[in-house]
């Protein structure tokens, strides 16, 4: 029976039930050929249903697997560039790594015009079979006026191949059970998707460069539509997909590179699924409900991360959903041998951020390795003792300290007395023991997790003392670790800073980076009320810009070069204005009369000197954000010694007032393209990979 499932996403068509004949219908004269069946499936949103098409790609993967004849078994197919399996025998559409109902699958022929939103349906694939079998014995014979009735008592009219017409049985009140008529209005009938105007998306390519893990902010919704965070960041992978055909076109050709994942990470369910929202829902007031309501699923989390019972559980659910998702996307592609970066957005970057301050460097890692691997690490010191040694400049003592079996831990450990027991000369001995102590104090000052550093109270001498650990001020929690470490870390609408703050760090120590994360990049619309920036906590004397995010299109939004344009023009009549009184001023005094020549230029030198006494109006810059001092200023080992913060241009729109779209400003980030395009450009940076033509004002 035609199912009472919604619509397709299609493009709008008239309502006309005798539409002008469409390309691609069959000519009885040429005779019968079979139709051409696509893959959909249901999406429900909102409540309302509407028949989606799968990918040219993933639908001929579905139709090859439904003809190898293999029925009986329940064979599986990953579609969406492996994020869903379709399992053919149940007709199911499954997500992999996030909960998702269930989604019917359909192998589609015949569509019908639907009621509401005029969008096609697709015909059961029994009913679709029968039609098919009428069509081709019509076309075959050149016998029309076909007529077929529907299990639910719906008459479909084959008129000829241009003209199908579906009736629907209108409601009477005879109780006989009469035969349906051909009353009411018809509708369309379409044979084939090619006649429907679908919109089928473009496959994704198989090969997957990096993966990114993607933490959500506060609340259950992550935009300004109240879309959940698998939903959100479908929309930053699109974009992406986007944005790597626009300007990575060489290296796709050249097949150097395939695509990023980003796969969504959520603990709102898991905090809110504790019982807390029952414990909240007895006392919270009965007025202004719905507000209440709101209040307690999303600004709640924030207080919730500060207690130290659910923070617990936010980060013990934040990492061991990665490390779940890690695993399983390695069971799923084997052969996947890219680095993992990770993403947070408001509230989630914070989470992300002390989770990334907690986790153990490598050497503390290989102590509780197996004895096998224990020999390559032995390897892998030594070699980076005669790293060491190359830097001093003493590279000849490498076979000494390699004989003794020395690797950086025992180097950290020698003494004065056991370097003379190696017989290595006084000044090597000097040089090496510099090295170590400067080393043990610079790690001193930098490394968290020492227990002087996370209390408050304790004191250092004057120059330390204004450095405080990052992880100073956190809530008392056992932080869990990762299975992998992160390439970079990209927070979006960040309160970091703010927190940082709060908790009293207020500065953070140039030499210090994340222990197992060497990127950190801090994105920020210029409205955004809950971002907050990083480097004037490491630079703080140095008054600043952040980053200006280049546009994707390769140039700054046309008013902000007018405003900028404006202010220079500005600056440039200023400058000229007074420029030109000088050059007056000084012509004048150098005009004297004939008799008094010999005085006039001691005149001169005073008026000269005069001008120069004048209080300097000196060439006004033009505005700090056009200045080029991106590789002049040093923000510290935090992102490698590269630039950590980097402001988005507000649109047109947008500026006329800030206020009202603040909020738009921090949920902005998901189809933001100069965001996508700035971390697919350091992911694959780090690749050697770079953009077709690089962006102005990129660093």
């Amino acid at each position: 029976p035609p199912p009472r499932c919604g619509s397709i996403m299609s493009a709008p068509e008239q309502q006309q039930a005798q539409p002008p004949p469409e390309p691609g219908e069959p000519d009885p004269a040429h005779g019968y050929e079979p139709v051409a069946p696509h893959w959909f499936y249901c999406k429900v949103t909102d409540g309302r249903e509407r028949w989606v098409p799968f990918s040219a790609q993933d639908s001929e993967r579905l139709e090859e697997a439904q003809g190898s004849g293999r029925d009986k078994e329940d064979l599986v197919v990953p579609t969406s560039g492996g994020r869903y399996d379709v399992h053919l025998k149940k007709r199911q559409r499954v997500a992999v790594y996030w909960e998702e109902e269930v989604s019917e699958v359909r192998r589609c022929t015949w569509f019908y015009k639907g009621d509401k939103d005029n969008k096609y349906i697709p015909y059961s694939e029994t009913f679709s079979e029968e039609l098919e079998e009428a069509y081709m014995i019509a076309v075959t014979l050149d016998e029309w006026k076909k007529k077929l009735e529907s299990p639910s008592r719906e008459i479909i009219i084959l008129h000829n191949p241009k003209l199908m017409v579906h009736y629907h049985p209108v409601a009477t009140s005879d109780d006989w059970g009469s035969t349906p008529t051909e009353q009411g209005r018809p509708r369309t009938v379409k044979r084939g998707v090619e006649n429907i105007a679908a919109e089928i998306p473009n496959g994704e390519p198989l090969q997957i460069d990096h993966l990114v893990f993607v933490v959500h902010g506060i609340g259950p919704a992550c935009d300004i539509r109240f879309r959940s965070i698998v939903q959100c960041v479908n929309d930053f992978r699109s974009v992406s997909l986007s944005m790597l055909q626009a300007h990575f076109k060489k290296a796709q050709e050249q097949q150097q590179i395939g695509r990023v994942e980003f796969l969504p990470v959520n603990w709102h369910s898991s905090l809110h699924s504790t019982g807390v929202d029952v414990d909240l829902e007895r006392i919270t007031l009965p007025s202004i409900n719905r507000l209440r309501h709101f209040i307690n699923d999303t600004i709640l989390d924030v207080f919730f991360y500060n207690s130290s019972t659910y923070c617990q559980t936010i980060v013990d659910t934040v990492a061991s959903e990665m490390n779940r998702l890690y695993q399983l996307f390695l069971q799923r592609n084997p052969l996947f041998k890219g680095g993992v970066s990770i993403a947070g957005h408001s509230l989630g970057s914070l989470i992300l951020f002390d989770l990334l301050t907690n986790q153990k460097a490598a050497p503390e890692e290989d102590e509780h390795s197996e004895e096998g691997s224990r020999a390559t690490s032995s390897n892998r010191g030594i070699e980076e003792v005669k790293e060491i040694l190359k830097k001093l400049q003493l590279s000849e003592y490498c076979d000494v300290f390699e004989k003794e079996k020395m690797d950086r831990q025992a180097l950290f450990l020698c003494t004065e007395k056991n370097l003379k027991e190696m017989g290595i000369p006084l000044g090597p001995r000097m040089k090496i023991l510099h090295y170590i102590s400067s080393k043990m104090e610079m790690q001193h000052r930098a490394e968290p997790g020492s227990p002087s550093q996370h209390n408050p109270d304790s004191t250092d001498d004057g120059a330390n003392c204004q450095y405080r650990d990052v992880g100073l001020g956190q809530v008392s929690a056992n932080y869990p670790q990762l299975n992998y470490k992160p390439t970079i870390f990209f927070a979006f609408g960040s309160p970091i800073g703010m927190f940082l703050t709060v908790r009293g760090v207020k500065r953070i120590n140039p030499n210090y980076s994340l222990p197992t994360c060497k990127g950190f990049f801090n994105i920020f619309h210029p409205f955004d009320p809950v971002a907050y920036r990083i480097e004037p906590m490491i630079v703080p004397d140095l008054e600043f810009e952040p980053m200006l995010l280049p546009h994707h299109k390769g140039r700054k939004r046309m008013h902000l070069e007018l405003k900028e344009g404006l202010t220079r023009m500005s600056v440039d009549l200023k400058n000229n204005l007074l420029g030109s009184l000088r050059v007056a001023w000084q012509s004048f005094m150098r005009a004297p009369l004939p008799a008094v020549e010999g005085a006039s230029t001691e005149a001169e030198g005073e008026a000269e000197a005069g001008a120069e006494k004048q209080p300097e109006t000196k060439a006004e810059e033009p505005p700090a954000a056009v200045k080029e001092e991106a590789s002049l200023i040093n923000v510290g080992r935090l992102n490698g010694g590269n630039r950590i913060d980097y402001v988005l241009q507000e649109k047109p729109i947008e500026s006329f007032n800030e206020y009202l779209f603040a909020l738009q400003g921090h949920l902005c980030y998901w189809e933001s393209e100069d965001t996508v395009l700035l971390v697919l450009k350091e992911i694959y940076q780090t690749q050697g990979i770079t953009l077709d033509q690089p962006l102005p004002g990129s660093q």
